[in-house]
């Protein structure tokens, strides 16, 4: 189950987490979780570029270590990068020592302050923790979420998603995965057209 847009109640029940930015501004924030892997993550940057649109992407420290030319070309093209854990691990279902050893191990390949909890879940004491050992670091969840890993659901559906909830500030999460793939290379250059035509500007966090 998820929510394809965070609703006021969970913002207000966790007010220290970054949900969205400035409402007053007409701009978006596009952010890509789970990269950076051959083909996908080579495929939004090079649709972002066409756009001249800046994200944010949210590594996975494993991929890092793996395709480094790929996270180099993520820093070169101008996009900024956050810390999504090494091992990609469920907040609720490890223990509090031993994800905030995993966000440092991915913190040594990933210079940034973002942090972006895998699957959206993580403890309060998790969060308390992370705040007491590393004071700099911003825990970025989202407002829109595009549902492109749903593969039970249409590349359309999607799409809609975006459209429907992205206003001002939005910070909107899409996937350079595999699985997310078939729906990521069908809504992406959509969503950026019609945001543009709608007069919305892309900015990095």
């Amino acid at each position: 189950m998820y929510l394809t847009h965070s609703p006021f109640w969970l913002q207000w029940l966790y007010p220290r987490l970054t949900w969205h930015k400035n409402r007053k501004e007409k701009y978006v924030y596009l952010t890509f979780d789970d990269g950076p892997i051959p083909v996908v993550t080579s495929f939004v940057l090079n649709t972002l570029n066409k756009f001249n649109a800046k994200a944010t992407f949210f590594c996975i420290g494993d991929n890092v270590s793996k395709f480094p030319k790929i996270y180099a070309d993520v820093l070169a093209n101008g996009h900024t990068v956050g810390n999504h854990t090494h091992d990609h691990l469920r907040g609720w279902v490890c223990t509090t020592e031993e994800y905030l050893s995993n966000i440092k191990k991915c913190a040594e390949l990933v210079n940034s302050n973002l942090f972006r909890p895998p699957y959206g879940r993580i403890k309060r004491s998790q969060i308390s923790v992370i705040r007491s050992h590393l004071p700099d670091i911003n825990i970025v969840m989202w407002d829109v979420l595009s549902c492109d890993f749903d593969l039970k659901i249409s590349a359309e559906k999607c799409l809609q998603n975006v459209l429907k909830h992205t206003r001002n500030g939005s910070i909107i999460v899409f996937h350079d995965s595999h699985k997310a793939f078939p729906h990521l290379q069908k809504i992406l250059p959509s969503v950026l057209e019609q945001l543009e035509l709608k007069g919305f500007s892309f900015k990095a966090l």
